[in-house]
Parts: C-alpha cells; structure tokens; sequence
C-alpha cells in the first residue's frame, strides 16, 4: 500500500514539475520587450536591400556548399533582435491558429511606449529542404502573412514594418540544415528612422 501511494505522490510530483517547466518556458511580452528595447548603433539598411542580399548570395554561391553568412550579417548582428517560432501550414504562408497567440504577444510588446515608433524588420527564415530559391521566396511570404496580422489584426502601424525574407541563407543551426530551429520569425529592431 505504501508503494502505491508513493508511486502516486512521484507521478504527481512529475505532473507539477512538468507543468512547472512549461509555464517557464512560455515566451512574455516582456521578453520581447527586453530583447528589442535599448540603445544600439544606428545601421542604414532597407527591407530591400537586406532582400537583394540573400538573392545574390543564392547567385554567387549556387549549391549546397553556400556560407551561412550575408555579407550584411555583422550588421544585423549588432541590432537589437529577437527569434521567435510561429508555425505555418505545410509549404504555405498560412499561419496557424496555435500561432496567433504569438503574434499577439509580438502586437503588445509593439504597441508598448518602449518599442512604439520604432522601426522593425519582420524576417523570416527556413529550413534547408527544397530549392534555396523557393525558399527565399516562401520565408518572404511568410514574413508578410507574420506583418499583415500584425498590422490588420492586431492594429500595429505598417509604416513602422517591413517584411524581409532570408529562406535558407541564415540558418541557427547549419550542422543540422532540416530542423525545425531553423524555420523562425526574426524581429529586428532598426530603432528610430
């Protein structure tokens, strides 16, 4: 009876703890709010020349064997960002439903008068699976479904939004191109323009 009982009392310990370590995990608005808020040096990049970029490294380096790296990435690198993953249906620009609660939190932390009128990229990225040109082209869609519910759903002003599609070409993990850490949403703040 003792065993039971202590049984019972270790699967509930696990439950709570599981449970526990969930509620941690669940990504705030502040921590967006953190992660894209503060003084940074100011970088003169647009939407369209970060869009060129990842074009023209598909160009230059045809094939597998491509750096993982734009030539603008040490810019990007010193602004204010911010990965997040918002899940879309299968080789679409769809979000999906479970998504939209982080899309939401994404509005809050815009609408904040720590980050309001700043100016954000919207970039999304892919896994390596499929042609690198196709998927220059789904991360940009994706990026723009990501702006147009920021923008009509959630009310954030689209002057201060730019979507920005990287497909492949920055992958956050290129020891495994086909995982899911790969496929993300980045936010990039460009500060006051």
């Amino acid at each position: 009876m003792n065993k039971l009982l202590l049984a019972g009392l270790s699967a509930a310990f696990l439950a709570v703890s599981a449970s526990g370590l969930a509620a941690q995990t669940k990504l705030s608005r502040n921590e967006i709010i953190n992660s894209l808020q503060g003084a940074q040096q100011k970088v003169d990049l647009t939407a369209d020349e970060l869009q060129q970029a990842a074009l023209e490294n598909i160009q230059k380096y045809p094939g597998a064997n491509a750096p993982n790296t734009l030539p603008l990435a040490d810019k990007l690198a010193s602004l204010r960002q911010f990965n997040v993953e918002i899940t879309f249906d299968f080789d679409s620009a769809r979000i999906r439903p479970e998504s939209y609660e982080t899309v939401g939190l994404i509005a809050d932390a815009l609408h904040t008068p720590y980050l309001q009128g700043q100016t954000f990229f919207i970039v999304g990225h892919t896994d390596a699976k499929g042609a690198r040109e196709y998927n220059l082209e789904l991360s940009l869609k994706r990026a723009q479904a990501v702006r147009e519910a920021l923008v009509t759903t959630f009310r954030v002003p689209g002057e201060y939004l730019f979507a920005v599609g990287l497909g492949e070409e920055q992958l956050r993990d290129p020891s495994n191109p086909d995982a899911a850490v790969n496929r993300r949403v980045q936010l990039i703040n460009l500060g006051y323009r």
